[in-house]
């Protein structure tokens, strides 16, 4: 069939809105009817280049739609409303069997390959020459991709609100609720309030969280941070430390700047937690006072995807969001369409806007 999609054709140049050719889904995997797709820094890593990607790709990784059909294999039905993650679960792998699914290796490999899970590509060009996939590939108005990628939810979930939950939510929420285990009480500082800050921002205030810190250099998001509860500070470590009594139980960097995971880390009391989501340069490094880890018993640690499962962790987000303890409405500063894709991640780019969501 032929489809309207944003292809990355060159790495620093703008998406080329064109009709694609998609192939039907294969065994254990989907047709989907986009219906609402997120705009990320991720993706702005793979047009800028700081995270390598084959091109020419049809970019999009954060998306809710209704599947269409199902491929052989499949136990979906057309017409449930999924939310489609980009980093898909093969089940078998040890990462997968140790129930930490977004570090499956075979997902990655795919990932990094710009294929599907099984290791083919449906889309191609009108003169056949095929296109790569990012995760979903999702912004186009149709796709294919592994059912393994998609989680249902409820059909009275709006689209719109649905689409966050595919990375913004659970890459921010999970680093609150798997990565760090905030509990009610503890003093939090989120670095970064982007759509993924914000929604560990939102996390801890629902996690019981006693003392909210935002920090991050647009005043437009440290103004909405504001209006979510958060104390609002500049970065100063000195700061900090007085405002929390020598620093906080968990600090969050959502970021991807080594700078700003530094500071996190500082901030962080003897004995606490630092998580970081954000993805830096491949190329970029971090020097730390190596004794702390020992003298301080402080702890840094990763997490992908906020550590989820999706089909685990999605329903009980969206649970939260519909319970009125994780507004993730609040993210949504722009609906755009898919022809103005490019303004949006100018927009991105230059601190402009939270989340934005491309509706079909």
């Amino acid at each position: 069939m032929e489809v309207r999609g944003a292809v990355l054709r060159e790495v620093g140049k703008p998406l080329e809105i064109e009709t694609l050719t998609l192939a039907p889904p294969g065994p254990g995997e989907l047709l989907v009817r986009v219906r609402a797709a997120g705009l990320c820094h991720s993706d702005l890593s793979v047009i800028d280049g700081s995270r390598p990607r084959p091109v020419p790709m049809v970019l999009g990784h954060e998306a809710a739609g209704e599947v269409v059909e199902a491929g052989p294999g499949s136990d979906f039905q057309p017409g449930e409303h999924v939310v489609l993650t980009f980093v898909p679960s093969c089940g078998d792998c040890a990462p997968c069997t140790a129930g930490r699914p977004a570090l499956c290796g075979p997902a990655a490999a795919a990932n990094r390959e710009g294929t599907l899970l099984g290791g083919d590509v449906r889309w191609s060009s009108p003169v056949g020459r095929p296109l790569h996939h990012l995760g979903v590939s999702a912004f186009a108005s149709q796709v294919v991709v592994s059912d393994r990628s998609a989680v249902r939810i409820d059909k009275a979930l709006p689209f719109e609100i649905a689409a966050l939950f595919g990375c913004a939510v659970l890459t921010g929420a999970g680093a609150v609720f798997n990565a760090a285990h905030v509990r009610p009480g503890d003093s939090v500082a989120v670095f970064g309030l982007g759509g993924v800050g914000l929604s560990a921002l939102l996390a801890a205030k629902a996690a019981g969280a006693s003392t909210l810190l935002a920090i991050d250099p647009v005043p437009s998001k440290r103004e909405l941070a504001r209006s979510l509860g958060a104390t609002v500070l500049t970065g100063d470590i000195a700061e900090i430390r007085e405002r929390t009594g020598g620093g906080v139980d968990y600090a969050v960097d959502t970021t991807g700047v080594v700078a700003a995971l530094s500071q996190a880390y500082e901030v962080t009391r003897p004995g606490g937690t630092t998580v970081t989501v954000g993805l830096p340069d491949p190329s970029a490094g971090l020097t730390l006072p190596a004794q702390s880890l020992v003298a301080e018993e402080k702890t840094l640690r990763g997490s992908y995807l906020g550590s989820c499962v999706p089909r685990r962790d999605v329903p009980r987000f969206v649970a939260l969001y519909q319970a009125g303890l994780l507004p993730v409405e609040a993210l949504l500063t722009h609906s755009i369409a898919l022809e103005e894709i490019n303004a949006g991640f100018a927009r991105l780019r230059d601190g402009g806007a939270v989340r934005q969501v491309i509706t079909f």
